[in-house]
C-alpha cells in the first residue's frame, strides 16, 4: 500500500472552506487539464455519506477510465471520505479534514492506494503513477493558493 499525505493551511474560516469542497462539482475545477476530467453522474447536490459519483479520466493519452467513487463518511465541517468502487485502483482511500486553526483551516488529505497487477503494479508505480498523483495535488495547492490566497501544500 501506498500513501500520500499534504497539508494545506487556508486563511477562511472552516465553513467557508467546507462548502467549497463539499460541492462534487468543484471537483472540476481542481483537477488538472491532463485529466480531461468529467464529470458523469452523482455531483448535483452537497456531499453526503452514501454518496455515489461517476467520473470519466484519462489515464493515459488517448485512453479514458470509468472512476466512481462513493463518500463513505461525511461529517460537515470536519472529514470526509472516498472510496473508488470502479476505477484504476485497487483501493483508493482519501481521507480530508478540515481544522480549524488561527486564522483558518489546515486541510490534510491523506490518499492509500494500491495498485492492481502485483510487481507490474509496482513498477508502474515507481515509473509513473506517484510523479502523476503529485502532479495532481501539486495543481490542486495551486489552485487553493490562487483561489482562496492558501499557503502551499506541505508533504510528499
Amino acid at each position: 500500500m501506498y500513501t500520500l499525505e499534504r497539508a494545506q493551511f487556508i486563511p477562511l474560516p472552516v465553513d467557508d472552506v467546507w462548502e467549497f469542497f463539499s460541492e462534487p462539482r468543484n471537483l472540476d475545477a481542481m483537477t488538472p487539464p491532463f485529466l480531461r476530467f468529467e464529470i458523469l453522474s452523482g455531483a448535483d447536490t452537497p456531499m453526503f455519506a452514501g454518496q455515489i459519483i461517476e467520473y470519466r479520466i484519462q489515464i493515459l493519452p488517448g485512453v479514458k477510465q470509468r472512476w466512481i467513487t462513493e463518500i463513505t463518511q461525511c461529517e460537515d465541517g470536519r472529514r470526509f471520505v472516498d472510496e473508488q468502487r470502479v476505477g484504476p485502483y485497487r483501493l483508493w482511500h482519501h481521507l480530508h479534514t478540515f481544522d480549524p486553526v488561527d486564522g483558518g483551516v489546515r486541510m490534510t488529505d491523506r490518499v492509500n492506494y494500491i495498485l492492481p497487477f502485483g510487481p507490474l503494479g509496482r513498477l508502474t508505480h515507481s515509473l509513473f503513477v506517484r510523479a502523476r498523483l503529485k502532479k495532481i495535488f501539486d495543481h490542486r495547492s495551486q489552485y487553493l493558493e490562487q483561489k482562496f490566497g492558501a499557503n502551499p501544500a506541505t508533504g510528499d
